[in-house]
């Protein structure tokens, strides 16, 4: 299976979003780190993928962004909306009410919830969806 990824650009256009919605200081605290937070769904060791599943791809991105910090405002709502895109591109969407949602990106941020948790929260509150195949936030990005 083919998977798709976010990209950098992306996040930042997220990012812009999410503080535009919902307000926010604006900045980058780590371009590494949220770099690297983006890269870890496609980390291999002896060429094999780390990351074997959508879900575990998910919840790296999302564990990564809502606990490293990388934005001086916004990560939790960063995080969840860059995971919310990545499972959209992937065909799945999240299916929880937005109280769960929010629980469980908070127990995230809390370390309530071990790695394997996350994924399969993910799992269980998915379902299957069309791919979006069109990158609003590439083109968000550049300005088209």
């Amino acid at each position: 299976m083919k998977v798709n990824y976010v990209v950098i650009d992306e996040v930042f256009a997220i990012h812009e979003r999410m503080l535009n919605i919902g307000g926010g200081r604006q900045g980058i605290r780590d371009f590494t780190l949220i770099h690297s937070a983006i890269e870890r769904p496609k980390a291999t060791f002896a060429q094999k993928d780390l990351y074997p599943s959508i879900w575990l791809k998910a919840a790296a991105i999302i564990q990564s962004l809502v606990r490293n910090h990388l934005f001086n405002d916004g990560n939790k709502r960063t995080a969840l909306a860059t995971t919310v895109r990545f499972l959209h591109i992937n065909g799945y969407k999240i299916a929880a009410s937005h109280k769960e949602i929010v629980d469980f990106t908070l127990n995230i941020q809390k370390k309530n919830f071990h790695f394997e948790d996350i994924s399969t929260w993910l799992k269980k509150n998915s379902c299957r969806v069309q791919p979006c195949k069109a990158n609003i936030f590439r083109a968000a990005a550049r300005g088209s």
